[in-house]
């Protein structure tokens, strides 16, 4: 009979562990278990089982918000269709009128194809299914290359762009150059009249770190963390006029992150700055500058 109780006691916290797992559901997972009442030796399986939950919490939560932004993304377009093709049927019209229409309606299927080809790009970074060349991107051509591109722009805005710096990674440079695209257009696009974006490219601790700052609107604190979120979108926020939908500093993170990297942010008295850290490879570039100031320019 002792040993009953004992044997019992002793497996009252997995009894616990099963009626809580037995509750759980998409709409149920806030349970968790009481780790005062949990006993030494249950502690670790306990903290265990909580961080799973913790874990499929969140990631539901990330998936009910994904499946309602994208709800929300595509019903603009569709809905902007389906009103100008209803117009344009409603009567007659000139050969004219309906080629209006059909431009019009291809720059909305454009918006949907870039959108459905971003998720679908952040679909295949998720699950790892992304190409893995290892062929060594020199990181100054590629920002060389994307200034040359984004001039006529920057010259419009009266912005100036700078680059500094070289460094040697191994990866995709197409990738790699769509992740620094996204950076600078956005650069671009929020830096004021007069102001200069500055590039630089530095070499530290076996990594190569990237960073695009420029001035502009200083972003609040508790929104630098939300700007990598997919379809995040806040007041005046460069994610707004990312690539796509809101989906371009997503991107720019998963091509980093793939490439075994990192990104960050800082935003402090009206200078923003965006941070790519990447693995160096073996052969490093020699020293460059691009800008304004430079020979040749």
């Amino acid at each position: 009979m002792l040993g009953w109780l004992v044997a019992r006691q002793g497996l009252a916290p997995l009894k616990r562990i099963t009626a809580t797992a037995k509750r759980l559901s998409a709409e149920r997972l806030g349970e968790r278990l009481d780790l005062q009442a949990t006993p030494p030796e249950m502690l670790e399986l306990a903290n265990a089982f909580n961080g799973m939950l913790n874990r499929l919490e969140a990631d539901f939560q990330r998936l009910s918000e994904f499946s309602a932004d994208i709800a929300h993304e595509l019903r603009t377009p569709v809905s902007n269709l389906l009103t100008e093709t209803q117009v344009a049927l409603s009567r007659p019209r000139s050969t004219g009128e309906y080629q209006d229409t059909l431009h019009s309606n291809l720059e909305e299927l454009e918006r949907l194809a870039r959108m459905i080809a971003d998720m679908l790009f952040l679909a295949k970074a998720d699950h790892g299914l992304l190409p893995n060349p290892a062929e060594p991107v020199h990181l100054e051509r590629e920002v060389d290359a994307l200034l040359e591109f984004y001039e006529a722009l920057a010259e419009e805005k009266q912005v100036t762009m700078q680059l500094s710096g070289a460094a040697t990674v191994t990866g995709d440079h197409l990738m790699l150059r769509r992740a620094i695209a996204n950076l600078v257009s956005n650069a671009v696009r929020h830096t004021s009249p007069g102001g200069m974006i500055e590039i630089t490219i530095t070499q530290a601790k076996e990594m190569a770190r990237l960073s695009v700052s420029n001035p502009g609107e200083t972003i609040p604190t508790d929104q630098l963390a939300k700007l990598f979120e997919r379809f995040h979108r806040a007041d005046n926020i460069r994610s707004h006029h990312g690539e796509g939908a809101g989906l371009g500093l997503a991107i720019t993170r998963s091509i980093v992150k793939a490439h075994g990297g990192d990104v960050a942010v800082s935003s402090q008295n009206g200078i923003t700055s965006f941070c790519l850290s990447l693995p160096l490879s073996g052969r490093q570039s020699t020293s460059y500058h691009r800008g304004a100031d430079a020979d040749g320019e």
